[in-house]
């Protein structure tokens, strides 16, 4: 009956990626520096407000959660629905040892493609696309 369930649970999972990789055209990438200046502003004020306690300042991580300026993160591993998934439902830990990232909740759909896009732009500022 379990092995059943964490079957299903892990179904539903990849469906919902898949739903988030086709969302964005299958181009996951696509927000980078192409942004408005204003939204990757907006992007790291929202960042510095909810996400740098465990992701660091500028994505580099601390000891209570991993770096967003790594290849693990970039956009063909992670698309930016990956990002929105992890912010409304949390996720459990999958390439680094740290605890599960609970979901943050208060955040608006807006307030999320802000956070996306200014850690795209970190990213592609230290070279990772």
């Amino acid at each position: 009956m379990r092995t059943k369930l964490l079957w299903g649970v892990g179904a539903g999972v990849m469906i919902l990626l898949v739903i988030a990789v086709v969302g964005t055209g299958g181009n996951s990438g696509s927000r980078g520096l192409a942004t408005s200046e204003g939204e990757t502003v907006a992007g790291r004020v929202v960042f510095e407000g909810t996400c740098a306690t465990c992701h660091g300042i500028e994505g580099t991580g601390t000891e209570q959660g991993p770096p967003l300026v790594h290849q693990y993160y970039r956009p063909g591993h992670h698309a930016d629905g990956a990002f929105t998934l992890a912010i409304r439902n949390g996720v459990q830990p999958h390439h680094w040892d740290f605890g599960p990232m609970p979901p943050q909740p208060g955040l608006s759909d807006q307030d999320i493609a802000d956070v996306t896009a200014y850690v795209r732009e970190i990213q592609q500022l230290a070279g990772i696309s």
